[in-house]
């Protein structure tokens, strides 16, 4: 009989992965929030609290939408 923790070890090769990347780009994500206050849309905590409360799709929202000029400076 199949149970929970017998799948759960089945599919481990494969979430091992996808966890150890979901976890770097979110402190990838945070440090990058962190270190540059120019942003499109919203504040520095509003897009530190989307990175890492919304995991794996929050850091590419903030790399699509939020990050501001890449070299820091405003216009």
């Amino acid at each position: 009989m199949n149970t929970n923790w017998d799948l759960l070890l089945e599919y481990l090769p494969f979430l091992i992965p996808l966890i150890l990347l979901q976890v770097g780009l979110g402190i990838f994500s945070a440090i990058h929030v962190i270190r540059h206050p120019h942003y499109r849309f919203g504040n520095q905590v509003i897009w530190l609290l989307i990175v890492l409360f919304i995991q794996f799709i929050g850091p590419l929202v903030y790399f699509v939408f939020g990050r501001g000029d890449g070299d820091g400076r405003t216009n």
